[in-house]
């Protein structure tokens, strides 16, 4: 299994919109990819901004080619969320699952 991981940052202002569109948005439309094993939204809330890690679960690289295209590295972004986040990590990593729950 491949955990993606990617990192962006919102206004205060924006921070819950912008976890509800990972949520009732992205997070769903990633289901009908063959392959996607779910993903995980983890926030955590500054004194001037919010920092969002998303990782997405993948049952291969292939899959994660599927939703991603060959550069695969390179972040996917609905185009509202490009509206709602402030500056975004450039890359989105890989990891290669050893143990999971």
């Amino acid at each position: 299994m491949i955990a993606r991981l990617w990192k962006g940052w919102t206004t205060l202002e924006n921070a819950d919109a912008y976890e509800s569109l990972l949520r009732e948005t992205v997070l769903p439309g990633l289901q009908h990819i063959n392959g996607y094993r779910g993903g995980y939204i983890m926030r955590q809330d500054g004194n001037e901004e919010v920092e969002f890690a998303v990782l997405n679960l993948f049952e291969s690289l292939e899959a994660v080619k599927t939703f991603a295209g060959p550069d695969y590295t390179v972040p996917v972004f609905e185009p509202e969320a490009r509206r709602l986040l402030a500056k975004v990590e450039p890359i989105a990593r890989h990891y290669e699952v050893k143990s999971a729950p």
